[in-house]
């Protein structure tokens, strides 16, 4: 068994394309509409075309909005992304824009930082030596 798709709710799918794209490098991997608001979005690392897919799910439900208010209040990610270099990683993205709510932390053989995806998720960047 394996890891094939896993989502982060997303407040605007298209915004959240283009976040997920434009600033984090990640290629649309599927976009089939799903009526008239939703679309069936997923984006996948450039690395692994073929590896694990991340859906920008709408946030439409009910239960959502308090679930992602909550995680965000407690500085919880949604999601945690691998990189080769946190710091380089930090650098490059805060001089594309990106927020910040936690900058590079080295804890052991493990460094992280979180960012805000502009679409109500804390995502976390995170390399293990």
């Amino acid at each position: 068994m394996r890891i094939h798709v896993t989502s982060v709710f997303v407040d605007d799918q298209a915004k959240a394309l283009r976040f997920y794209t434009d600033m984090l490098g990640f290629v649309k991997k599927h976009d089939v509409p799903l009526g008239e608001e939703a679309r069936w979005l997923t984006v996948v690392s450039p690395e692994d075309p073929d590896g694990t897919e991340l859906l920008l799910e709408p946030s439409g439900h009910p239960a959502v909005q308090p679930y992602k208010t909550a995680l965000v209040q407690d500085g919880i990610p949604a999601a945690s992304f691998a990189v080769d270099d946190v710091r380089a990683e930090f650098e490059r993205l805060r001089g594309l824009g990106v927020t910040f709510t936690q900058e590079p932390l080295e804890m052991g053989t493990v460094t992280t930082a979180v960012l805000d995806d502009t679409c109500g998720n804390l995502i976390q960047i995170v390399h293990s030596a």
